[in-house]
């Protein structure tokens, strides 16, 4: 099989892989409770999207035992 003539330089090992670093997922704050929210997706907290009430949150958990 064919092998490569030289070794390939960090440099260049690295200039080839610089696009694929992982990036954090951009957050905008949701109209309603100002709670951070993915883009284009219903709010976490408070269950709205757009202005309407998509889904009915819960309240938070109680822990009796």
């Amino acid at each position: 099989m064919a092998l490569p003539k030289r070794k390939t330089s960090k440099a260049r090992r690295d200039k080839r892989r610089s696009h694929l670093s992982l990036n954090a997922p951009h957050l905008d704050s949701c109209p309603q409770c100002h709670s951070p929210k993915l883009p284009h997706h219903v709010c976490p907290t408070c269950g709205t999207y757009a202005g309407r009430e998509i889904i009915e949150v819960k309240g938070p958990k109680s822990t009796s035992g």
